[in-house]
C-alpha cells in the first residue's frame, strides 16, 4: 500500500510539473506574441496620426467673397472624408509669414501679394494617393472659388510606402511567432497528454466515445490557456508601464484603443492554441496502436 501511494504521488506530481510547464511555455509565448501585437496596434495609431497629419491646400481666388468662403468651408467639413478644415485669409497668412521671416515684407512691397486659403485634413483611410486624387478634382469642380489645390505627393507616397512596408514585416513576425509559438505549445500539451495516454486507453476499453474521452483534456488545455493568458496580460501591463514612464510621449498605458483588443487578441490566442493543440494530441492516442503505447 505504501508502495502504491508513493507512486501515486510521484505521479500526480508529474502531472502538476507538466501543467506548470505548459502554462510557463504559453505565458512566454503569449507574452511575446502580445509584444508583437502591441507594436503592430501603436504603429496602426502612429500611421494614422502621421496620416491625418497630411493636408490639402486649397488656394482661393481673389475675388471670393466672406459668404461664399463660410458656405464652402462648411459643405467641406460635411463630407465623410474630412475630419476638419482651417480657413487662412490673406492676413492671417500674412502675419505668420511675417513671424517665419521676422519682419514686415507688406512693407517693403507695399501690398500683400499673399491668398486666402482652406487646410483640409483628410480621415486616414483616405490619404491614399488614388483617394487624394479624386478629392482634389473634386475640390477644383468649385471653379468660381477654388484656384489651385496643392498637397504633398512625395510625403504622401513615401507614407503609404513605408507604412506598407513595415506592415508587412510585422505581419510575417507575428505570423513566425505564431508558428513557432503553436509547435512549442503543441509539443508541451503533447507531453502532458502522453502522461495519461493509459488512462485514454482505459477509456476506450470501457467504451467511453472519443469526444468525452477528449471533453476533460480540452476543458484543462481552455483553463491552463486562460491562465497563461492573464499572467502574459499581467506582464505585458507591467512592460508597458515601465515603458510609459520612460516614452510618456509617445506610448500610453490607459488607451483603451490598444489595451483592450491587445488583451482580447492574447486571452483568444490563448484558448485556441490550447484547444487545437490539445485537441490533435488527445486524438494521436485515440487512433495509437495499443502495442505503441509503451513506445
Amino acid at each position: 500500500m505504501g508502495k502504491k501511494k508513493k507512486e501515486r504521488k510521484i505521479f500526480k506530481g508529474r502531472i502538476r510539473g507538466a501543467m506548470v510547464t505548459t502554462v510557463l511555455s504559453m505565458t512566454l509565448v503569449l507574452f511575446l506574441l502580445g509584444i508583437v501585437g502591441y507594436l503592430m496596434l501603436n504603429a496602426q495609431m502612429l500611421s494614422e496620426h502621421v496620416r491625418e497629419s497630411i493636408n490639402l491646400n486649397v488656394k482661393l481666388k481673389d475675388e471670393a467673397r466672406n459668404p461664399e468662403i463660410i458656405a464652402f468651408k462648411k459643405n467641406l467639413e460635411k463630407l465623410s472624408f474630412v475630419r476638419y478644415t482651417e480657413f487662412i485669409s490673406k492676413d492671417d497668412a500674412a502675419e505668420r509669414l511675417k513671424e517665419d521671416l521676422g519682419e514686415d515684407f507688406i512693407d517693403i512691397l507695399d501690398y500683400n501679394p499673399l491668398w486666402g486659403s482652406i487646410d483640409v485634413f483628410l480621415e486616414a483611410d483616405y490619404t491614399n494617393p488614388d483617394s487624394v486624387q479624386m478629392i482634389e478634382s473634386r475640390m477644383m469642380d468649385y471653379t468660381h472659388l477654388v484656384d489651385e489645390v496643392t498637397y504633398q505627393k512625395d510625403l504622401l507616397y513615401a507614407v503609404n510606402n513605408n507604412i506598407q512596408k513595415i506592415s508587412l514585416v510585422f505581419l510575417g513576425f507575428a505570423v513566425l511567432l505564431l508558428l513557432i509559438s503553436f509547435a512549442l505549445i503543441n509539443n508541451t500539451i503533447r507531453l502532458m497528454v502522453y502522461s495519461k495516454r493509459f488512462s485514454i486507453r482505459t477509456m476506450q476499453l470501457v467504451g467511453a466515445s472519443r469526444s468525452f474521452i477528449r471533453r476533460p483534456f480540452i476543458s484543462t488545455g481552455i483553463i491552463e490557456g486562460i491562465i497563461s493568458a492573464v499572467l502574459a496580460c499581467l506582464i505585458l501591463v507591467g512592460l508597458i508601464n515601465l515603458m510609459h514612464q520612460e516614452f510618456s510621449d509617445i506610448i500610453s498605458l490607459s488607451d483603451v484603443r490598444i489595451i483592450i483588443p491587445l488583451f482580447i487578441l492574447v486571452l483568444g490566442l490563448g484558448i485556441i492554441i490550447s484547444y487545437i493543440s490539445t485537441f490533435f494530441s488527445v486524438n494521436k492516442y485515440l487512433r495509437i496502436n495499443p502495442e505503441n503505447l509503451y513506445y
